[in-house]
């Protein structure tokens, strides 16, 4: 993935995968209630397929946690690893 924004989206990726598993969920459980394949799972989890909003909010519903929530979370690391790098 060329993105300039790949930190960012790494960030995303495994701020949701922690918010599957701190629900104790897993990837089946999840696709199921989305009425996917497990593989669309995976895919987002691995960085292979990237979400758009609204898939996150659904995705956010199936895992039940707060979407603004998970946001701020995403914001809070992506702004330590920001301000680690001023001079």
């Amino acid at each position: 993935m060329g993105s300039i924004f790949r930190y960012e989206y790494d960030v995303f990726r495994r701020c949701m995968i922690a918010a599957r598993k701190d629900a104790k969920l897993t990837q089946q459980s999840i696709a199921t209630a989305l009425q996917k394949p497990q593989s669309f799972v995976a895919k987002y989890e691995n960085g292979e397929r990237r979400l758009d909003v609204v898939e996150f909010l659904i995705i956010a519903q199936a895992i039940g946690v707060n979407p603004c929530n998970l946001l701020s979370e995403i914001e809070r690391k992506i702004l330590e690893k920001f301000n680690e790098q001023k001079p």
